[in-house]
């Protein structure tokens, strides 16, 4: 899942970052309203973090013009105006929430994940499964055939993407945009490298993760 955050503040910038990489999502940081929306423009994101006091363009106006692109992107306003006012403005801007500063990063975290299962509409809103492999969103835990695998986030990161696509042949460059932090390197083979850590892992055997040459993988629906 790739998040966008648009913060002005390095410190709360860094602090966010950090912490959604550490769970799992590929993130981009803007430190201001016009950096935040040529990357809309010209990246797909799955939800945006985006403070309202912002240099240049504002968070408002942001949220204004990313709505008319993409009208479905989930987004999370922050803010130091604690007012009712402050946080009705925020939503008719198009927010689908609002967090005031200071906040703790456990409740961004909880708020942002519950915005992006509200977007992708999926009927379990907490939990993943394909074949006999089932990935628990809020738990972050995974099973095979009924048995707990341990793995890292990236690796986390990589299996929830594949899941949300089951059936479905996905891209090197999708998973790039998805689960790293930067755009599809022709030469790299970062994709292959996780991809053969996470088989080691929930598909040994190769009966799960299909590799479909010169295209990328599926995740079959049955084993």
């Amino acid at each position: 899942m790739r998040v966008l955050v648009v913060e002005d503040d390095a410190k709360i910038a860094s602090f966010v970052v950090k912490g959604l990489k550490q769970e799992g999502y590929a993130v981009d940081h803007a430190p201001d309203g016009d950096t935040g929306l040529a990357l809309a423009d010209s990246t797909t994101y799955d939800a945006a973090v985006v403070d309202v006091m912002l240099p240049g363009l504002d968070g408002l106006s942001l949220v204004r013009r990313m709505r008319a692109a993409r009208a479905a992107l989930p987004v999370l306003f922050l803010s130091a105006r604690a007012s009712v006012e402050d946080r009705v403005k925020g939503l008719q801007a198009g927010g689908d929430d609002y967090l005031t500063k200071p906040f703790a990063f456990a409740e961004l975290s909880a708020r942002l994940q519950a915005l992006i299962r509200r977007a992708s509409r999926v009927p379990e809103a907490t939990k993943l499964a394909a074949a006999d492999v089932a990935l628990d969103l809020v738990a972050r835990t995974v099973t095979v055939a009924g048995r707990l695998v341990e793995l890292q986030p990236r690796e986390f990161a990589l299996l929830e993407f594949l899941l949300r696509h089951p059936g479905r042949p996905v891209t090197k460059t999708m998973i790039l945009e998805h689960v790293w932090d930067y755009s599809f390197d022709p030469q790299t083979n970062v994709v292959d490298v996780l991809m053969s850590r996470l088989r080691s892992k929930i598909d040994p055997e190769k009966t799960r993760i299909e590799t479909l040459r010169g295209v990328g993988y599926v995740f079959k629906s049955t084993v």
